[in-house]
């Protein structure tokens, strides 16, 4: 934002750096020096010098912040009283940098990536290639057959599932114009001064950055779920349909060439992408009946829309004239049902306008918006995506019985890859609702039906009976006149809507409903009912499992860490019971279970519930082994590291022994999605790297603990009893605490503006127990302290060494060995170094009780501090030390937050002063845009 030569990014008196880091860093500076200094040039220009010296003695002060050289407080006093019409271009100014400073940063990893290869230097973890390498040396070793790599990943399944969040609320604009800029930044770093069509690249930077500059960043209405559901879908033009396929072929065709003999090896996709957008209903009451049918109406067009792009490309390429090539008798009789005797001499051509008319009919019956390009040549449609591709088969068999195996290859082979993953369905949206709300609806449909009076009344061995005998009828329990609540017919709405989907677009549109807050098998049952009530079950009267009609899996879902703790045991008893057990055979004995990482933390804290979940990871692997089920573990985390997020190959090989086998499921939510799946390349990198790891986990022995497993787990089990004390201490047991957070943070702003489309509590309480995860871990980010993702592990650690001198090797030797303990303070260490207790303080003073601010306050800080100590103390090195990239990023941009983070305290202060002028409320909606943008994984 100011001339190339005043960005300072290079540290003070702090890190020294070798030359050699400073050189490999001078691209990226370089590229953050030039389009900070084209974003200056636009604040001026358009906004006027007044505007300019503003951001610009900010972004000065800033940096004489981080140098001592200026009292935080007097650059607070900068913004004290400002006028909100200057305020809103200031945090326009420095949200539009952490912007392009994103783009730099990822275009920097690209960069260096092809330096390393450029080197000759051995493949990067995380990589395919990387774990290519590994799984040859096992194979060299004799520790891989194909018969155990064929079980092992027999229903492989990697899933990124798209989840909507408030801080991803950035416009289509916004979206698609980084994407040029990306673009743009990318052919400079090929040595360009120029396009392809001759257009100087700065001008045109400066162009898209002006563009940038003149389109709101957020919206003023408040956020609806047809919003979030386009939110949602713009990545798959933007990278999904073009990078999945490949991704898929890939690994297929690497895999089957190293396990010739593996039977059946990856023949369905590994790579299949899920949604939760238009389907997750718990504690949203804007999801309805509708809303489910417009998620999976424009996901399915979406996916047809793609291939009628291709296959009017395929037509247009494939022009090979009978005279000149052969065909196959199949090909020929595909291309009969064309009777256009202009292209009587292209087999080709006429076979692909017979797919194209068949996708026409097909879409016309099972779309309620049509693509462009259609053909109607009166054919009939197809009834499931296996029959489009048996069509696409021919063609390929053809060309590559015919010496054409190159043009097969190519469009073609995308295609086909694309049907074969996307289907009729583009991506599968999970149900879900909270078991309460399925206890009450259950509970009316059963007094309804005469049933029984008083569901609820029954205790957890009655509910089991009683809805195990419902489950064994065909019997409906209402009928079209029945008399229910609002809720209670709103739920069976849905429940049929998805039944619709299953039934036009086949049984992936919907592949799960998962019930949150499971704490029994009832609470399993009850939405067996609600799938039966609905057609989408029935085990009636079946003597096999193929007669068991069950498309929909239930997963449930263990949020708390007692619940974590018990299910297990919940899971044993559901399978012991004959119709839970069909079900499941139906399914080819696959069962998946949903492990909740945002109330799992809040309920215990960080350390808690990262071992709460690696405990019950165990458990489940130990009751799939004595129930003979395939486990699929599905990981509910968010962007940032309170709520389970962190590096995802890190993440994935810290998972226990037989705990992936194959399969993985994991949402994505946030800005997250966008850093890593906003274009082709960055979401090819990111969706290498969970297959990388899923195959590695799958494959090879990652955790390294051997025998010594056992002792280990003791560790654990002390050290999280003793942190989950000091959490629940701080959290649950200190008076005033929830005003104390209240005040403290913008939790109250999220809830109140317009800021996504779900509301901040799952009833209307002030608990932190009712309080979403989202809102909890958003506020705490907003405000610096970050306290999710690290507040009690110090105090734990501390007192547990206490005890004993010897104990301090023990907690470093695991750090060395053990995956799992490296990866928790690896993560926390990010943590903590993105939070800012100087900036925390800021925000404290918005309590207006000093007592209880220094109270909780001082807490806080003591805490921070000594977590700090303990991870020096174990790992032997400073925080970020081993995340060079991030440390980067950290020194970089940080000084640019500054402002954000007071002018953010500011209008807070004036908003609860009862200013509710709509500037100030959009000042503050921007200040967490910017905010969220900058640290990328604040939600």
């Amino acid at each position: 934002m100011a001339e190339p030569s005043d960005i300072e990014l290079e540290p003070v008196g702090s890190v020294q750096r070798t030359e050699s880091g400073r050189e490999a860093t001078e691209p990226m500076r370089e590229d953050i020096r030039l389009l900070g200094a084209i974003l200056g040039d636009t604040v001026r220009e358009q906004n006027g010098e007044a505007v300019f010296d503003l951001v610009e003695r900010a972004r000065v002060g800033s940096f004489q912040v981080r140098r001592s050289e200026l009292d935080r407080a007097e650059l607070a006093g900068m913004f004290t009283g400002v006028d909100i019409a200057d305020a809103i271009p200031v945090i326009r100014a420095f949200t539009h940098f952490a912007l392009l400073a994103n783009v730099a940063e990822d275009i920097h990893r690209e960069r260096r990536r092809a330096v390393h290869v450029a080197a000759g230097e051995p493949p990067q973890d995380s990589s395919l290639a990387a774990t290519y390498r590994k799984l040859d040396h096992a194979i060299s070793a004799a520790e891989l057959d194909s018969a155990a790599v064929a079980d092992a990943l027999s229903g492989a399944l990697v899933s990124p599932v798209i989840t909507a969040h408030p801080t991803e609320t950035r416009r289509r604009t916004v979206f698609d114009t980084q994407h040029r800029i990306t673009e743009l930044m990318r052919l400079r770093l090929h040595g360009l001064t120029r396009t392809e069509d001759g257009r100087d690249i700065e001008v045109e930077l400066r162009r898209h950055i002006l563009t940038l500059w003149q389109t709101a960043l957020v919206r003023l209405a408040r956020l609806k779920i047809s919003d979030e559901i386009e939110t949602g879908l713009r990545y798959y033009p933007a990278a999904f349909l073009e990078v999945i396929p490949q991704v898929n072929a890939e690994v297929r065709t690497a895999l089957q060439a190293r396990w010739p003999s593996a039977r059946g090896l990856l023949q369905e996709p590994i790579l299949r992408p899920g949604s939760w957008i238009g389907g997750d209903r718990d504690g949203n009451p804007n999801v309805t009946s509708e809303v489910v049918r417009l998620a999976t109406g424009r996901a399915a067009y979406v996916a047809l829309a793609h291939y009628f792009t291709e296959i009017t490309a395929l037509e247009e390429e494939l022009s090979m004239s009978a005279r000149l090539v052969r065909i196959s008798t199949e090909l020929g009789a595909l291309a009969d049902a064309c009777h256009e005797p202009a292209r009587a001499d292209e087999p080709y051509r006429r076979a692909v306008r017979v797919i194209h008319a068949r996708l026409t009919a097909t879409a016309r019956e099972i779309l309620d918006q049509q693509p462009e390009l259609e053909l109607d040549l009166g054919l009939r449609r197809y009834q499931t995506p296996a029959e489009l591709l048996a069509d696409l088969d021919v063609v390929d068999a053809s060309l590559r019985g015919n010496g054409s195996a190159v043009l097969a290859d190519d469009r073609l082979a995308r295609l086909r890859e694309s049907v074969r993953v996307f289907g009729f369905h583009l991506s599968g949206l999970d149900m879900r609702q909270n078991s309460e709300v399925h206890e009450q609806v259950v509970g009316e449909l059963l007094a309804w039906a005469g049933v029984h009076p008083d569901y609820i009344a029954l205790s957890e061995s009655e509910r089991v009976a009683l809805l195990a005998a419902e489950i064994a009828t065909r019997r409906p329990l209402i009928g079209g006149g029945a008399e229910l609540s609002e809720l209670a017919r709103k739920e069976l709405e849905i429940v049929s809507a998805a039944a619709h989907a299953v039934k036009v677009l086949g049984p992936q549109a919907v592949p799960n409903y998962i019930i949150s807050m499971c704490q029994s098998v009832s609470d399993m049952l009850e939405a067996a009912v609600l799938l039966k009530e609905a057609g989408l079950l029935d085990v009636a009267g079946a003597v096999s499992d193929s007669e068991v009609y069950a498309p929909i899996g239930i997963v449930p879902l263990f949020e708390t860490i007692e619940d974590l703790q018990r299910g297990s045991s919940i899971l044993e008893a559901a399978l012991e019971l004959p119709v839970y057990r069909a079900m499941v055979a139906a399914r080819g004995q696959h069962q998946e279970v949903m492990l909740g990482y945002s109330d799992s933390n809040k309920d215990g804290g960080y350390l808690a519930a990262n071992w709460a979940l690696y405990r019950a990871e165990l458990d489940l692997v130990e009751s799939a082994l004595k129930t003979g089920i395939r486990l699929r573990l599905f990981h509910g985390r968010g962007g940032t590291v309170g709520r389970g997020g962190g590096p995802s190959y890190d993440a994935i090989l810290a998972q226990p022994p037989g705990a992936v086998k194959g399969s993985l499921r994991i949402t994505e939510q946030g800005e997250v999605i966008a850093a890593k799946y906003a274009e082709p390349r960055i979401a090819h990198r990111n969706l290498e790297t969970l297959l990388a790891a899923t195959l590695e986990s799958t494959l090879l022995d990652v955790e390294g603990l051997g025998d010594e497993a056992g002792p280990a787990y003791r560790v654990l089990d002390e050290v999280a009893a003793l942190a989950q004390q000091a959490y629940a201490e701080l959290v649950h047991q200190t008076p005033g605490f929830v005003e104390y957070f209240k005040a403290s943070t913008p939790v109250s702003e999220i809830g109140a503006l317009n800021i996504g489309s779900r509301p901040t509590s799952r009833k209307p309480t002030t608990s932190i127990a009712d309080l979403r995860a989202i809102p909890w871990v958003l506020a705490w980010s907003q405000s610096r302290v970050m306290l999710p993702g690290w507040y009690g592990t110090g105090t734990a650690l501390e007192q547990w060494i206490a005890e004993d001198d010897a104990r301090l090797k023990v907690l470093q030797d695991l750090h060395e060995r053990w995956p799992f303990f490296a990866t928790v303070l690896s993560n926390m260490a990010q943590v903590l170094a993105k939070a800012d207790m100087g900036l925390a303080a800021r925000y404290a003073e918005l309590v207006d009780d000093e007592d209880l601010r220094a109270r909780v306050f001082d807490k806080i800080v003591d805490e921070y501090e000594r977590t700090i100590r303990m991870h020096r103390l174990i790992t032997g090195r400073d925080l970020l030390a081993d995340n060079p990239a991030l440390a980067r990023s950290v020194f970089n941009r940080f000084p640019y937050l500054e402002p954000l983070n007071h002018l953010q305290v500011e209008l807070l202060r004036r908003y609860r002063s009862g200013d509710t002028e709509e500037l100030v409320q959009r000042g503050i909606l921007l200040t967490m845009s910017g905010l969220a943008t900058a640290l990328r994984n604040s939600g």
